[in-house]
């Protein structure tokens, strides 16, 4: 044993095995993702106007509400007349599946402060999160950098999306005739793709996958509308952990 060599404090440890990916790393892998923004971004912003939203309010909706279902939604409700405490209810529902997303990175920055831990949940997307845990795999840690850089990038991609729509939708009717309607699932897919690649165990993620198709399904036979995607993501979330243990 080398009694010169040198002791690492607990904190030296801990910043040894932080991943020290950079912010244009994180921009370079939200690349595969910006086609999803892009052209659901599109058609939010062209569906926010001609639900009769300034492009001022469109501009305010996607900087500040940053959710593709939400803005959908509080588009559609603005167009028929709902009443402010309906949209946020309803909104706030539909959201809810963002505390599952943000309880599954945490771990990943437990190094950093709370305040730096909300600033990064708050850019937190359905598209940010499958990259950042298919980073993860294999990791301890996540880089504070490299998520800000794919979180900003995806940000600022679904604002410019957004005015390109507002601006160019009055000479686009029917946006699901260009297929940018599919853009969205096709981006996940792939995401769960690259995830399955690296996981050794493909089964249980497999099995997971088809136990949250069924509650979904089922969840929506029973008109639960929105709250089906969480009821599904709860169960399915569950089930594997059980059978992560029993293997």
């Amino acid at each position: 044993m080398n009694e010169s060599a040198p002791r690492l404090s607990a904190h030296e440890k801990s910043v040894e095995i932080q991943d020290k990916a950079t912010f244009m790393q994180g921009v370079r892998d939200c690349v595969p993702t910006l086609l999803g923004y892009l052209s659901i971004g599109f058609a939010a912003g062209v569906i926010e106007m001609t639900a009769g939203l300034s492009f001022a309010e469109t501009a305010l909706l996607s900087l500040i509400l940053y959710a593709g279902s939400a803005q959908f939604i509080a588009a559609g409700m603005l167009a028929s007349n709902g009443s402010a405490l309906a949209i946020i209810f309803t909104i706030f529902f539909v959201n809810l599946r963002h505390l599952l997303l943000s309880a599954a990175v945490s771990p990943y920055f437990r190094h950093l402060t709370p305040l730096k831990n909300m600033w990064i949940g708050s850019l937190l997307t359905d598209e940010s999160f499958g990259v950042a845990m298919t980073r993860a795999i294999g990791r301890k840690t996540l880089s504070e950098r490299w998520m800000h850089g794919l979180n900003i990038t995806a940000y600022l991609n679904w604002f410019i999306a957004n005015m390109a729509g507002a601006y160019f939708g009055r000479w686009i009717t029917n946006p699901d005739r260009f297929g940018l309607d599919y853009a969205l699932p096709a981006m996940f897919i792939g995401l769960i793709v690259l995830q399955l690649v690296h996981r050794k165990s493909k089964k249980i993620h497999i099995n997971v996958a088809i136990i949250a198709v069924v509650c979904v399904i089922l969840a929506s036979m029973a008109s639960l509308g929105s709250l089906s995607i969480i009821i599904a993501a709860v169960v399915a979330a569950t089930m594997g952990v059980f059978m992560e243990r029993w293997k």
